[in-house]
């Protein structure tokens, strides 16, 4: 089996490494601490799982998900992170995750998570697998305001909070500036933060962006 892991933490790397060497004693492990690594990684072979945190040094938000999604289109993505569920977890679903494990979990749960997406499933907790039945149903939900966005008004809004000129944000999602400009203004109609700076504020609040 091979499986690639990116996070920037070298002790988080080497735990979830003895994690799947114990499982799978031939696995071809190879570790990446930053989405370019990742991305060089990523088209040199095929991967049968990829274990990404979302956290990493040269990528903001779900950007390095949605970059290794379009590289390796055909390998599951199982990401791994600290952050919250109620802040990520969709989202990164909806951008190809094949599932989302929160760091808390990781020593009693990745094994059964990486089998599970490697088998063609999907894994999430409990806990959120409620929380998306309960959408699915029609449940009300929280009712947060960046939860009407789409998935890529959402990251449009998480790249401006993260300090990105238009320009930049183009670049990254492979976008002319003026259809930024329209996302720009669909997340502030959508959300009713006037500005750049509303916007930042309204997602460290939420716990949506790495605090600086």
């Amino acid at each position: 089996m091979h499986v690639l892991i990116v996070d920037d933490h070298p002790v988080m790397r080497f735990g979830v490494r003895q994690l799947i060497e114990q499982r799978w004693t031939n696995a071809d492990v190879a570790e990446g601490e930053s989405l370019e690594q990742a991305l060089k990684l990523a088209r040199g072979q095929r991967w049968d799982v990829v274990v990404l945190d979302l956290s990493l040094p040269d990528a903001d938000g779900l950007e390095g998900l949605a970059q290794l999604r379009r590289a390796v289109p055909d390998a599951p993505i199982l990401v791994l992170s600290m952050h919250a569920e109620a802040a990520y977890a969709r989202r990164a679903l909806q951008l190809g995750a094949a599932g989302y494990l929160a760091k808390e979990h990781a020593t009693t749960e990745l094994i059964g998570a990486v089998e599970r997406v490697r088998a063609g499933g999907r894994y999430i907790s409990s806990g959120l697998a409620e929380s998306l039945a309960g959408m699915l149903s029609g449940e009300p939900g929280p009712g947060l305001p960046h939860e009407a966005l789409s998935p890529q008004e959402y990251r449009v809004m998480l790249l401006i909070a993260a300090g990105r000129s238009a320009g930049e944000i183009a670049e990254t999602m492979h976008l002319s500036v003026k259809t930024v400009g329209t996302y720009r203004a669909r997340i502030i109609e959508k959300t009713g933060l006037a500005n750049t700076a509303e916007i930042a504020r309204y997602c460290m609040k939420h716990d949506l962006v790495d605090p600086a």
